[in-house]
């Protein structure tokens, strides 16, 4: 898996958790609903770190929870 999918993934799979669509995530975030589709449907190569962080805080959890799933361990990442 790259790593745009893993975040993408993750992503949905935290709005699945909160029960909480894009655009509530955008109303909580401030990320644009466009970047935040992009992200879902893996049309960036890569994220911003800072755009992850405003995601996160927009879904109340810390950076190190979002990467805190199997789908960032290395194992599961193309190099």
């Amino acid at each position: 898996m790259r790593l745009n999918e893993a975040v993408s993934a993750r992503l949905t799979e935290l709005l699945s958790e909160w029960k909480m669509t894009q655009y509530q995530l955008y109303m909580r975030s401030g990320v644009p609903k466009s970047t935040i589709g992009n992200i879902v449907n893996m049309s960036y190569g890569s994220v911003k770190l800072r755009v992850l962080h405003e995601l996160c805080q927009g879904l109340d959890v810390s950076l190190h929870e979002f990467f805190a799933s199997p789908l960032f361990d290395e194992e599961n990442l193309e190099p």
